[in-house]
C-alpha cells in the first residue's frame, strides 16, 4: 500500500517545500516511486528546486482541478536530476504561478473530492509507494483534506514561539482527525542551541517523535533553492539529518 504523507506548518518560511523535495529525492534515491503534489496552490513554487519553470509543462495541477485533463497528466518524471544512479522514480505534480489562475482558486475554489479522487488514481496510474503532498501553511479546507487523507503528517516548525503555538494547534487538528502517524521536524536551529536539548523540549512539549533536528545552514542559503541539497551535499550534516527523516518513513 502506498503512503500518503502530508508536509505542513503552520507558518511560512519554515523551509516546508524544501523538506518535501530532499525527503522526496532521498527516498527516490533508496529505491521508491514517489510523487509530489505542490498543493500550495496560492504560492507554489517547488517545481524550481527540480531546475523546471512553469513553461516547462503542458498540464499543472489546476488543470486536474478543473477538469482539463486527469492528474496523471500533470505528473513530470523529474528523476534525472538525481544522481544516475537511482533506482526509484519521482514524478512531481506542480500548480500554476499564474496570478491569474492563482486568483481563480482563491475565488472560486475547487472540488475537493475531485482533488481526493485524483490523489487515488495517480497512486495506481503511476505505481507510487509514496506520495508527498505540500500544502499550504496555516489550516484551511484544503489542508484538512490532505491531512484527513495522509498516512503520515510532517510537522516543520523552527524553534521560534510562534511556530511552537502554531504547532500545537496543527497537532491538536491532526488528532483529531486521526491520522495515524505525525512527526516533527525543527528546521532552522542556531548552532548556538543543543540539538538533544531541543528535541527532547519539542518532543515533551507535543508528546510525539522528532524526526529531524536540521541545523542552520549557510550553504543552503547559497544553493537559494537552485538545486536539491542532499545531492549537491550527500554528507552534509543536514542530509544526515533529511536521511533519518527518511528511514523513519
Amino acid at each position: 500500500m502506498a503512503k500518503i504523507i502530508s508536509v505542513h506548518s503552520f507558518r511560512g518560511g519554515t523551509g516546508k517545500s524544501n523538506t518535501t523535495a530532499n525527503l522526496a529525492a532521498l527516498l527516490t534515491m533508496d529505491g521508491r516511486r514517489v510523487g509530489i503534489v505542490d498543493a500550495d496552490i496560492q504560492s507554489p513554487g517547488i517545481h524550481v528546486l527540480f531546475q523546471k519553470r512553469e513553461g516547462d509543462f503542458k498540464f499543472l495541477l489546476n488543470d486536474f482541478l478543473w477538469d482539463r485533463c486527469e492528474l496523471v497528466q500533470a505528473a513530470y518524471d523529474v528523476t534525472s536530476v538525481l544522481p544516475e544512479k537511482t533506482n526509484g522514480a519521482l514524478y512531481l505534480m506542480p500548480s500554476s504561478v499564474n496570478a491569474a489562475d492563482i486568483a481563480r482558486i482563491l475565488n472560486e475554489g475547487y472540488d475537493m473530492n475531485r482533488l481526493s479522487d485524483g490523489f487515488r488514481k495517480v497512486i495506481a496510474d503511476l505505481r507510487l509507494d509514496y506520495l508527498i503532498i505540500d500544502t499550504h501553511p496555516g489550516l484551511n479546507e484544503e489542508t484538512l483534506l490532505s491531512l484527513a487523507l495522509s498516512n503520515i503528517l510532517i510537522v516543520v516548525l523552527r524553534p521560534d514561539y510562534q511556530d511552537y503555538e502554531g504547532t500545537g494547534i496543527t497537532v491538536e487538528v491532526a488528532r483529531e482527525l486521526e491520522v495515524p502517524g505525525i512527526f516533527l521536524v525543527v528546521n532552522k536551529m542556531p548552532s548556538s542551541l543543543s540539538e538533544a536539548d531541543v528535541r527532547a523540549r519539542v518532543e515533551e512539549a507535543y508528546r510525539l517523535p522528532v524526526g529531524a533536528v536540521i541545523p542552520h545552514s549557510d550553504d543552503i542559503m547559497v544553493l537559494a533553492s537552485r538545486d536539491l541539497f542532499v545531492c549537491r551535499n550527500p554528507d552534509h550534516p543536514v542530509t544526515r539529518q533529511y536521511r533519518s527523516l527518511a528511514s523513519r518513513l
